[in-house]
């Protein structure tokens, strides 16, 4: 009988943790789809297809582009790509998700910024094709746009 009581008297304590726990959670946001695909023109740096990943965290959102069409002219140091995307607001206008965040990449390495900080609205819905990605390395601005529509549609941000 005193097992029953131990293992009841655990099993509450597990659950009041679980429920405690919930309780203290922030809220999950979620912005959808978490990642696209879009064919993206860099001039004389390169075209090709680029993955756009997002995140939200209430407001504050961030995305990170990646693309192994379009690489790096020179060998870059981590954090040394300024770097400004503007997505376009289905209602008009548009974002700017801005940073200095980049892995170390070798000459001819695939391209990788982000994550990329910016801040969006519940029911925003951007879209990269309209908008641009602005990258800055050695005072050099490289300048990248969407060819055609994200696929497989622009992120909703909750």
């Amino acid at each position: 009988m005193r097992c029953k009581r131990i293992g009841a008297g655990a099993a509450l304590a597990a659950g009041a943790l679980a429920v405690s726990g919930l309780a203290f959670a922030p809220a999950a946001l979620a912005v959808t789809p978490q990642a696209a695909t879009i064919s993206a023109d860099c001039g004389t740096f390169g075209s090709g297809e680029a993955t756009l990943t997002a995140t939200q965290n209430g407001t504050a959102a961030t995305v990170t582009v990646k693309s192994s069409a379009i690489t790096a002219p020179i060998a870059l140091g981590a954090d040394s790509i300024s770097s400004s995307l503007t997505l376009v607001k289905s209602g008009g206008g548009t974002v700017a998700f801005t940073g200095t965040k980049n892995p170390a990449m070798a000459a001819g390495a695939p391209v990788e910024v982000g994550p990329l900080s910016g801040t969006v609205a519940s029911g925003d819905s951007l879209e990269a094709f309209g908008g641009s990605l602005k990258m800055t390395v050695f005072g050099i601005t490289i300048t990248c746009s969407a060819t055609g529509p994200q696929s497989p549609g622009p992120f909703v941000f909750d």
